[in-house]
């Protein structure tokens, strides 16, 4: 990739989210970490769930599988070390009522091809971002120190997997589409958090 491709991206990267958490959040989510660090276990399960699927449904995409295989083994690792945690804690895995955060992004998912895969990774990649802002904050925020290391630690992570999201749609796609179809997305994933959940969950 040359200079300036590389740069693009780059800007892309850090503008995949229109607008930023606000404290209402950050104030619900530190007054009850273990409902967050629950969520935040589903989330890890479900994000390597969404890996595996793109790699069995396009299972005869070049490059796919090499590059989703380890991303949901990386995934399910760090869902263990929440599970950990909780368990350390007393806690146990439940289920937890979901937000309507990710339903209304799926819905916005096109049905025909190609268009499915590209919205399937820029939504894929705005579901990371938004985890990797909202980690940082509870990195930041979090009077538990074990959980402020856990969100720490896992901030690099979060950051290369959006990343891998946006280059599996760089790498197939037009540019402008892309970018075009990004602003897109990103305002419905925005709009998704206008009315908080009543409930702390990660992506609420």
């Amino acid at each position: 990739m040359d200079n300036s491709k590389s740069q693009v991206v780059g800007q892309s990267k850090i503008s995949w989210l229109i607008n930023k958490t606000n404290e209402d959040w950050i104030n619900l989510a530190i007054s009850n970490p273990m409902e967050i660090l629950l969520d935040h276990a589903h989330c890890e399960r479900k994000a390597a769930g969404v890996a595996l699927q793109l790699m069995f449904r396009y299972v005869s995409e070049p490059g796919l599988s090499e590059v989703l295989s380890p991303l949901a083994r990386e995934e399910l690792e760090h869902f263990e070390r929440v599970l950990s945690i909780l368990n350390a804690r007393g806690e146990k895995l439940k289920k937890l009522a979901s937000p309507p955060y990710g339903a209304i992004l799926a819905k916005n998912i096109r049905k025909d091809e190609p268009l499915r895969m590209l919205d399937s990774f820029l939504v894929a990649g705005l579901i990371e971002a938004r985890s990797h802002e909202r980690m940082q904050l509870l990195s930041i925020h979090s009077p538990d120190i074990e959980l402020s290391n856990l969100y720490a630690d896992l901030l690099k992570s979060e950051a290369r997997h959006f990343g891998i999201y946006w280059k599996l749609a760089d790498e197939r796609f037009e540019r402008n589409d892309l970018t075009s179809r990004l602003q897109e997305l990103a305002r419905v994933e925005s709009d998704a958090l206008v009315n908080m959940h009543d409930k702390p969950r990660m992506h609420s």
